[in-house]
């Protein structure tokens, strides 16, 4: 990037902070066992029936697991809005729940606000039920920017507006006047993919980040099935966000509780995320009940837990990360030595991300003046967790070994887990 100077805008910054997220995948879909996307098999409204519908229960249970953010399908491909859209019959209102008077949107989104959880919204601008047709494209977008212009609007503050690709890569939108309409009617709002992106996809629905994951992008990808990435016109700050299952289905559509993701795998999954300066958002769907299924949500339970267990408090005695006499040098220091096989590093990226390449060390027990190189790593960005065989040490050293522009490593931890 040379001289180039990416300044991430505060709410970037601030997303990053929210760091572990849950997606909830619910709708029509959830009624219909065996039913796949583009299957063009008719799920008609009169089976959407969520008797015992929890929000409550389900934001409960992420803000307790430790998840700061909750996106929820509001439309999926399929074309059935969670929301009595006047754009469609194809909507709660055409069902038998709450005699076509129930909103699963306002539902949700008061449970996020009780909370504190910052509250995400997913859209798919693909219809392919519910028999809607369109004569044009212009009559297409119409009806994208009105159902999202009901969303927008309707509910208070929406943090997050979650578009999903998928099933768009052959329609050409009137980008600008979307992209206008969405920043006129919520302007703080955080936009993940399509055209004017604040968050971008990590390009696979597995949890993972790849190494290195940098932030300053040229090129997205938006699609599964798009066949070559989206440029963008420039270089850009877009962190990324690695969206997973908790079982092997978005929706609850199948028996597959057996495909629940051990605490081992999920942890897995946050260290290749989160710990890789990326966000991890988890993905459940709720039951036909409208209920988190209770296997689902005793690992969720458990997930947090571990979480809490690992990193929830450094190894005590170390002091501050300060600046070593030698340059690009940074150590914390404890008293005695300790158990460490982990180190948690944070880059300040308030003007922005500059570290490429970094090494962090392990004083030696005994022969203290030595150390050993105990992981090597790229961008270090939000944050790096970096993972080791234990070592018992007092000093932790990072050492920077290239950077693009000036940078500041705002802090160093060491964990024993």
């Amino acid at each position: 990037m040379g001289d180039q100077k990416i300044i991430p805008e505060k709410k970037q910054l601030e997303f990053l902070d929210w760091e572990f997220g849950v997606f909830f995948h619910f709708g029509i879909r959830s009624f219909f066992r065996g039913h796949k996307d583009w299957d063009n098999r008719e799920m008609p409204a009169s089976a959407f029936n969520p008797e015992r519908l929890d929000c409550d229960g389900w934001i409960r249970a992420i803000r307790d697991a430790g998840a700061k953010y909750a996106v929820l399908v509001c439309k999926h491909h399929d074309g059935f809005a969670n929301w009595p859209t006047k754009y469609s019959d194809y909507s709660v209102k055409a069902s038998p729940w709450k005699n076509g008077e129930g909103d699963v949107v306002a539902e949700y989104v008061a449970a996020c606000r009780k909370y504190g959880v910052k509250v995400g919204l997913y859209y798919s601008p693909a219809q392919w039920g519910g028999k809607v047709s369109f004569e044009n494209d212009r009559e297409y977008d119409d009806y994208f920017i009105g159902q999202i212009g009901e969303l927008l609007s309707n509910y208070g503050k929406i943090d997050y507006l979650w578009f999903d690709g998928c099933g768009s890569e052959n329609h050409e939108y009137d980008r600008a006047r979307i992209v206008s309409e969405i920043r006129r009617m919520q302007p703080e709002i955080l936009v993940f993919e399509m055209w004017d992106p604040d968050t971008r996809w990590v390009g696979n629905e597995d949890g993972y980040a790849d190494m290195p994951n940098t932030s300053n992008v040229r090129r997205l990808d938006f699609s599964m099935n798009a066949t070559r990435p989206l440029d963008l016109e420039g270089v850009r700050f877009l962190p990324a966000e690695c969206d997973c299952m908790m079982r092997n289905t978005w929706f609850d559509c199948e028996e597959n509780e057996d495909k629940i993701k051990s605490v081992e795998e999920l942890m897995g999954m946050y260290e290749m995320s989160v710990g890789r300066g990326a966000n991890l958002l988890l993905n459940i769907g709720p039951d036909s009940r409208g209920m988190l299924p209770e296997k689902d949500a005793a690992r969720l339970a458990e997930f947090g837990r571990e979480i809490r267990r690992r990193y929830g408090a450094p190894v005590p005695g170390f002091s501050p990360l300060a600046p070593d006499e030698k340059p690009d040098s940074f150590s914390i220091q404890a008293a005695e030595n300790a158990l460490v096989n982990r180190v948690v590093l944070e880059e300040d990226l308030t003007d922005g991300e500059h570290i490429e390449e970094f090494r962090v060390y392990a004083h030696l027990p005994h022969y203290t003046a030595k150390r050993v190189c105990v992981y090597q790593g790229c961008t270090m960005g939000h944050k790096a967790v970096c993972v080791f065989p234990t070592i018992r040490t007092a000093r932790l050293t990072v050492e920077i070994s290239r950077a693009d522009g000036a940078y500041r490593v705002k802090d160093m931890r060491a964990y024993f887990a």
